[in-house]
């Protein structure tokens, strides 16, 4: 029976292995109404208690409740599932991945509000993605709306002052121009800001024509930090790392070395109510780690056999970061 710790550890395995990558397949038994698309970006995976939540870059949320009976695993495309096909009731595919969740007893999507992406919260920004944007209204544009206070990484996405950037670019924009994700609008300077911009809107140009973002070409996965929560950066070889940030607690993607900002901008938050506290970083490598050890222990104690989905003669290791996994899931 999993518990809340063994799904955290699940969601930060699942997160290492989807969160950035277009979506190629999704298949549900028992799903009504809204669905992610084909070619969606899952941007959040989050747990919490034996609840699992995936969301994508569209708004639309898909919510999985374990109870007593459910699990996730992760595969390879191809690879032998461990539990039959009949009991899958999810599977979401990405290039390498398979994740497929098994038996849970709630599963249901929905779309989230968020004001950042409705045009009715203020006139929207110059688009990005078009030849030869407005640049310097965007630059007006963040003194008209940005909170003085307010991360450059919450101000890239606001799209009363510019349209185009989400999550994904929003990491990688921060890298490529060495800023600091938690760097107060306030203490950047108007160089910084235009460069910002300016290298958001080549990237988001660049990528019009293509199925696959691509923004660091000599990087594996064609990213530089998203994603890539633990693996080596590709300027400094210091390891990537992941925080929760704004209002929506997205994923934020940052080189400490290569970003660096003070301590305190790094270690709190702001709550609604104006109170500072401490955030705790997300340990996803470590965790994911920890519970494919427990996995592998239980599999190896229990000997349970494999139950093939579709033919296949795959059995190569797979891996996140630097460690090999196979699936992920209680049962």
């Amino acid at each position: 029976m999993p518990e809340g710790d063994t799904i955290y550890r699940a969601a930060a395995a699942l997160r290492t292995a989807l969160v950035g990558r277009p979506m190629l397949s999704f298949d549900s038994q028992s799903l009504d109404g809204v669905q992610p698309q084909v070619g969606r970006v899952i941007e959040e995976i989050e747990s919490f208690g034996k609840h699992l939540e995936f969301a994508w870059d569209d708004g639309v949320v898909l919510h999985t409740h374990m109870r007593m009976t459910g699990s996730w695993h992760l595969y390879h495309p191809g690879e032998r599932w461990r539990r039959p096909q009949r009991e899958m009731v999810v599977a979401i595919g990405v290039d390498q991945w398979q994740a497929v969740c098994f038996n849970a007893p709630t599963v249901e999507c929905y779309r989230s509000f968020d004001k950042r992406r409705h045009p009715g919260f203020g006139h929207l920004g110059p688009d990005l993605t078009k030849d030869a944007p407005n640049i310097d209204g965007c630059l007006d544009r963040i003194d008209r709306f940005a909170d003085s206070n307010e991360p450059i990484a919450e101000v890239l996405l606001d799209q009363r002052i510019a349209c185009g950037v989400g999550n994904v670019y929003k990491s990688e924009v921060l890298w490529h121009c060495g800023i600091s994700p938690f760097r107060a609008i306030r203490d950047v300077d108007l160089a910084t800001r235009r460069m910002a911009i300016e290298t958001a809107a080549r990237m988001l140009q660049e990528n019009r024509m293509r199925t696959r973002r691509v923004t660091a070409p000599d990087t594996p996965g064609g990213l530089a930090v998203y994603g890539r929560n633990g693996l080596p950066c590709p300027r400094c070889n210091a390891a990537v790392k992941v925080q929760r940030t704004g209002e929506h607690m997205r994923a934020t993607y940052w080189c400490p070395t290569c970003q660096a900002a003070p301590k305190s901008a790094m270690l709190t938050e702001v709550t609604p109510t104006g109170l500072v506290r401490p955030r705790a970083m997300d340990a996803e490598q470590e965790a994911a780690e920890l519970y494919l050890d427990e996995r592998d222990q239980r599999w190896s104690r229990s000997g349970q056999h494999e139950h093939q989905a579709r033919p296949s003669t795959r059995s190569t290791p797979i891996s996140i970061a630097t460690r090999s996994m196979r699936s992920l899931g209680w049962r």
